[in-house]
């Protein structure tokens, strides 16, 4: 059965919305949020402010954003097909390195005293679980500090859109002694393209997003979805807000064709967030969408995903983690919480360890997005949603703020009646 939200709950998460979105100087340009169930139906949708700081362009429903890191969702349902398929095996790692030989000469980058640096072997070969559960060894450079002082002064740009500064950097630890967030997502876009011979892009639209009538989702906006973006944002540490180049540029630059660019299965899509909320359904609907009856996951495999992947390592939310660039996020935990609360990894999504203060249920699946862009997939109370901005650093506290309103707004309503 499908849940409703009252009219003076939907009244009072809009107003929650707007007064951040709606002064002279808005604490946020502009936000959408859509909130789904399992049946499919849309619980709560608004889009608020403007798609760039005093532009006069209103947000809607209908606008483009970067999902940013929001992709790894996509892109591992497309992995777990062919997991179904016998197409592609988690812990072979004798196929994931027949199929990508790279991840077997890489090495793992040591400091070597306080200034040097040094390439070890590997202790072990990676297999295609660790890539998704991110205890592979690779990491990000925006995040990792040793990472970012070893590529200096050169650099890398984790968003280039150029497969060497993505995919052809060290590993920052040893495969399986830790859980370190990065670019193990993109790795397995590359072996859903080489097993199917389909680019990313392809297979996302052909075998996911076609079947669940999803149209704006891409990794290359044409120029009509180009023309409906929201800009992107950065907020000073005294929480102005300026417009800024796009993060992202490679895929939004003119080109001629398609064939060859880098679909970059971590972070490269762009779409409308309510059409993200059909994957979100699906998910909360054990693989098989609401809306079209398309199957696109067995409910085994959700299942599976939705098991911790890291139970011997996990992950403290008051743990200290250092930003390598400021600009592009901020160092966590963002906000202190209690000092045992942990979370555990899924198959490409982070898993609640316990009921949170909003009332989203212990062993819900979310993740975000880099321009503060946040989902989740409560499957025990049948609720997904998705909060989009454009706002750069990552760890915006008004839009998490934000979210955690609308989203207990939501439980107290429908669940906790």
């Amino acid at each position: 059965m499908a849940l409703q939200l009252s009219v003076t709950a939907d009244a009072t998460a809009r107003l929650e919305i707007d007064r951040r979105t709606s002064d002279q100087a808005p604490r946020i340009p502009g936000l959408v949020y859509c909130a789904v169930d399992r049946t499919g139906n849309v619980l709560f949708s608004h889009a608020s402010g403007q798609t760039g700081l005093n532009q006069g362009s209103p947000m809607t429903m209908d606008t483009i954003f970067w999902l940013a890191s929001c992709t790894k969702l996509i892109t591992s349902i497309a992995c777990m097909q062919l997991v179904e398929q016998g197409k592609l095996t988690l812990d072979d790692s004798t196929q994931l390195e027949s199929l990508a030989p790279e991840l077997k000469m890489v090495k793992v980058l040591t400091r070597n005293g306080k200034d040097g640096f040094r390439l070890d072997p590997k202790e072990r070969s990676i297999t295609l679980r660790m890539l998704l559960n991110h205890t592979s060894g690779f990491g990000y450079a925006f995040e990792d500090i040793k990472l970012r002082d070893w590529s200096q002064p050169v650099g890398i740009d984790d968003f280039s859109g150029n497969p060497k500064d993505v995919l052809h950097g060290p590993l920052v630890n040893q495969p399986g002694t830790k859980f370190q967030y990065g670019v193990g997502l993109d790795w397995v876009g590359i072996l859903v393209e080489r097993v199917t011979g389909l680019s990313l892009e392809e297979y996302f639209q052909t075998f996911i997003l076609r079947p669940l009538d999803i149209q704006s989702i891409t990794f290359f906006p044409g120029e009509e979805s180009k023309a409906k973006m929201a800009y992107m944002h950065s907020r000073a540490p005294d929480g102005t807000l300026i417009i800024r180049d796009h993060l992202y540029r490679y895929p939004l630059l003119p080109s001629n064709s398609q064939v060859g660019r880098f679909c970059m299965g971590g972070a490269g899509c762009f779409g409308k967030p309510i059409d993200y909320c059909r994957i979100i359904a699906t998910i909360l609907n054990d693989g098989l969408s609401p809306n079209t009856g398309a199957r696109i996951l067995k409910p085994e495999t959700v299942k599976e995903m939705f098991i911790d992947q890291i139970p011997t390592m996990p992950r403290y939310c008051n743990e200290s983690t250092p930003s390598g660039k400021p600009d592009l996020a901020n160092p966590c935990p963002l906000v202190l919480c209690a000092d045992n609360l942990t979370e555990g990894w899924g198959l490409s999504f982070s898993l609640s360890h316990t009921k949170s203060t909003t009332g989203r249920a212990a062993g819900s699946g979310s993740w975000e997005g880099l321009a503060n862009l946040f989902w989740f997939a409560d499957r025990e109370n049948g609720i997904g949603a998705i909060i989009a901005s454009q706002i750069l650093p990552y760890g915006d506290l008004e839009v998490l703020g934000c979210s955690d309103c609308v989203e207990k707004i939501i439980y107290d309503d429908v669940i906790n009646l």
